[in-house]
């Protein structure tokens, strides 16, 4: 591990997973860091990238970040890991901060601020639908649809907090739900 530990720049760690980091729209990148990290680079083999894939969905946060983070510690130790964790964070972290400082210059072009009016419409249309698929869903039983409502109402009207409000509504949604012997089986 050693010997090939040291013929991977940190340069090159670090430009690999950034350009997977920039391109990375809605997931799906441990595929991609597979095909990079073994079968482009032959940083490691598969038997050596699938416990990195198994530990990242154990371990909270990202499976990429976390994958990135083994392949880092692999191949460089700590500051590998170091390196590899920038890079990929570092593509994404900038497009957000673009998107950020652009936003309020881009909301000021009215036909911009009609169209994000009418994605808030669709948005609040789908909330609806799905709020609406989960009354059906419940089979309209009294006890779900009154806990929905209630969620609805304190968060949605009320402006309570949603954690105040989902420690308070589990319990008692489990507890309405919970089986009650032959009657509910």
């Amino acid at each position: 591990m050693e010997a090939k530990a040291a013929r991977v720049p940190l340069f090159d760690i670090y430009r690999t997973f950034f350009w997977i980091g920039l391109f990375s729209f809605g997931g799906g990148l441990l595929p991609w860091i597979q095909r990079e990290v073994v079968s482009v680079r032959k940083w490691l083999t598969d038997e050596e990238f699938f416990p990195a894939v198994a530990l990242s969905q154990v371990l909270p946060g990202v499976n990429s970040t976390n994958v990135a983070v083994y392949v880092g510690q692999h191949v460089r130790g700590a500051l590998g890991s170091t390196v590899a964790l920038a890079g990929i964070l570092t593509g994404p972290f900038a497009m957000v901060l673009i998107a950020a400082v652009s936003y309020k210059v881009v909301l000021g072009v009215p036909a911009i601020q009609a169209a994000a009016a009418g994605v808030a419409a669709g948005a609040i249309g789908m909330l609806l639908r799905t709020g609406v698929s989960a009354v059906q869903a419940a089979g309209y039983k009294p006890a779900p649809v009154l806990i929905m409502a209630t969620t609805f109402a304190l968060i949605g009207i009320f402006h309570f907090s949603l954690v105040t409000v989902v420690i308070v509504m589990t319990p008692i949604s489990v507890l309405c739900a919970w089986p009650r012997g032959k009657r509910d089986a």
